[in-house]
């Protein structure tokens, strides 16, 4: 992104905090102890708060987060404020983790970080300390800005937008897409304006503890944990048929439709590929495979989302931008209203790995405000 971009996002950045109540999210990770350093920075001492979401059974499940506490304390102590451990695990384990398993023993491919934003981050949290602060401050990479209202029929003065960072590779406006208004206007990302690289010569510069650590993948708390052994917990295995679309033929079988999404390409086990997931039935626990380099079929161009979610109450207009994953690329496209929080999606060209459960994330036509996103419903 060139500077001038990069310049007038920066001027997005909040700035009128010093009479603020702030609240920052430590994770043990270089992004939010550069979020600390950048408000103590500004002559700010906020309280910081650990999130404990961790596994039931940490022995078993090999969990990082007594590293990343450590982690987490010391970067505290550094800048003398006081560190509280917030344990939001039941919350997570009966919402996040209900969300998860419910979506994929449906055959759907859902997110469940997106989930965790909304319903723990700036959720439980809220309810447990959040609440008493006036902002909470994370290491997500995303921006805002205050858009002035000229209309005597709102008692609102300006409309609070998610924007995207200009670092494209790390934006995490996707993991976003979900949160309420209300969230989003005690949200507060201090490093959003910020390219990767910056934050880690700062965190080097200021020898920060997790300067050197790697960043997360993945589920937020699984760690080193592989997702298909995390869904094995709680739904078990499934034996079915492994057929290829285009012939009929069985060609193989798998363990649980659960374990596999629309789109992989990796995983499945059967010799002479590539093989990609092309459908699921679900009824008959059957899963269709095409063979050959990005067949035709595993492409779609229009699909339907549904329960679309504005962020701050504005509709998208036609002309859009989106993603369907994690990725740095907005794809351009068109949508239809087809009823209440309902719409049809004309991408521009063919996207591949359209599967439903996923959120469709929605963006300007500039990618630079997000609207919100809607679940893909094939």
């Amino acid at each position: 992104m060139n500077l001038v971009i990069r310049s007038l996002i920066r001027t997005f950045a909040p700035m009128n905090i010093k009479d603020k109540k702030i609240a920052v999210l430590l994770s043990g990770g270089v992004d939010s102890s550069v979020v600390l350093y950048e408000l103590v920075r500004q002559g700010l001492k906020p309280d910081c708060f650990y999130i404990k979401i961790g596994p039931e059974e940490e022995e078993e499940w090999d969990c990082s987060s007594e590293e990343d506490l450590e982690m987490a304390t010391a970067v505290s102590h550094k800048y003398g404020c006081k560190l509280e451990v917030i344990d939001c695990h039941k919350e997570y384990w009966d919402q996040v983790t209900k969300y998860t398993m419910d979506k994929v023993k449906a055959g759907l491919t859902p997110n469940p970080d997106v989930m965790c934003n909304r319903l723990i981050k700036f959720g439980a949290f809220h309810e447990k300390r959040g609440k008493d602060y006036d902002l909470i401050a994370t290491g997500h990479y995303a921006t805002t800005e205050e858009e002035p209202l000229t209309s005597h029929l709102s008692p609102l003065t300006s409309r609070k937008w998610l924007c995207t960072s200009p670092d494209p590779v790390k934006d995490q406006t996707d993991f976003l897409a979900q949160i309420y208004d209300w969230q989003l206007e005690k949200a507060l990302f201090p490093i959003g304006h910020m390219m990767k690289e910056e934050v880690r010569e700062i965190a080097e510069r200021e020898h920060l503890a997790p300067a050197h650590r790697r960043d997360s993948q993945g589920i937020c708390f699984l760690g080193k944990i592989n997702y298909n052994d995390y869904i094995r917990r709680y739904l078990g295995e499934l034996p079915g048929d492994v057929i290829e679309l285009e012939t009929g033929k069985k060609i193989g079988e798998h363990k649980g439709h659960w374990f596999h999404t629309i789109g992989q390409r990796k995983g499945m086990g059967l010799g002479g590929g590539p093989w990609f997931v092309i459908k699921k039935d679900i009824e008959q626990n059957i899963i269709y495979v095409s063979h050959g380099y990005d067949p035709e079929s595993a492409y779609k161009q229009d699909f339907p989302i549904r329960d679309f979610h504005s962020i701050n109450g504005v509709l998208p207009p036609t002309d859009i931008t989106l993603k369907i994953r994690h990725t740095p690329e907005y794809l351009p496209a068109k949508l239809e209203m087809t009823g209440d929080g309902s719409y049809l999606v004309h991408a521009a060209a063919p996207i591949h790995g359209v599967a439903p459960g996923q959120f469709c994330v929605v963006y300007d036509a500039q990618h630079h405000r997000c609207y919100g996103s809607g679940e893909i419903t094939i």
